[in-house]
């Protein structure tokens, strides 16, 4: 089985190609590719399979050609990953499965049809709007931190830190404490900074993240989303730009005057193999 590495601002996957829907895929066989010292190593699989070919997607294959069936590292099954869907467009551009186009690719997710539209080394992807809902915390260690939840297809509490802590101090080794009465799925918990103003942003944030069956990594595209839509809000901005910067790089989360939500970043491919 043949098998692509992409990554968005070092959020990195495996893309298997399963255009008919052949290929049964087990949560220990995604656990086992994303061991990154017994496998191949990587924060989630994207499986590329025609929405018509999947039962979790053919309710949407009028939409979309094409679904991105998201697992998690430990894998369990993820609702919605906005790297992710942007490396999946690019493997999709990169082997002739989709033409850029200006109104945007259609890809059906667990959370709803995305659109995603090629601009260079970057891609912007038109989101399902945030839903911030609820307050809650996070512990880490003995620290606890106030949060707001957000819904963004997939589960988020966004954290601020105050009192000077930096974000580097962190122990994100281990899954921060949640309320899980407020979260029974689990939650992606970020943990976010203001930083210096950034020429194109209305805001700009530094951001570290644990995922939901992953465990920190280096970026986390629907946490944007998040902490962009947190950021404005407590701002008092019903539109504008955030800045968000991750370790692996920066992502950009906009909200424009026709109510859409716009995540921009990277998304490259690095490698492709066989699996044996």
């Amino acid at each position: 089985m043949r098998f692509s590495k992409g990554h968005g601002t070092g959020n990195d996957f495996v893309i298997i190609e399963d255009a008919d829907g052949a290929l049964d895929l087990t949560a220990a066989q995604v656990a086992d590719l994303c061991h990154r010292r017994f496998g191949i190593g990587a924060d989630g699989v994207l499986r590329v399979v025609r929405a018509a070919k999947d039962p979790a997607a053919a309710g949407l294959a009028s939409e979309a050609e094409w679904f991105m069936d998201y697992r998690n590292g430990d894998g369990s099954i993820a609702e919605m990953c906005g790297n992710g869907v942007r490396v999946f467009v690019r493997y999709l551009v990169t082997h002739g499965l989709a033409t850029p186009a200006a109104e945007g690719i259609p890809i059906a997710t667990r959370a709803g049809v995305v659109l995603a539209v090629v601009e260079g080394d970057q891609i912007r992807v038109h989101m399902r709007s945030p839903r911030v809902f609820a307050a809650s915390t996070a512990t880490t260690g003995p620290l606890m931190f106030p949060g707001v939840a957000v819904d963004c297809g997939n589960p988020h509490l966004v954290c601020g830190l105050h009192d000077g802590l930096a974000l580097s101090s962190l122990d994100l080794h281990v899954e921060p404490g949640y309320d899980r009465s407020v979260f029974p799925a689990g939650v992606n918990v970020e943990f976010v900074v203001p930083a210096a103003p950034v020429e194109g942003a209305d805001l700009h944030v530094d951001m570290r993240v644990h995922e939901r069956g992953s465990g920190e990594t280096l970026s986390c595209g629907s946490g944007a989303l998040a902490v962009g839509a947190v950021a404005l809000r407590e701002a008092g901005l019903t539109t504008g730009v955030v800045a968000v910067d991750v370790p692996g790089g920066r992502l950009t989360v906009t909200h424009d005057a026709g109510d859409r939500w716009w995540l921009a970043g990277p998304a490259v491919l690095v490698a492709t193999g066989e699996l044996l």
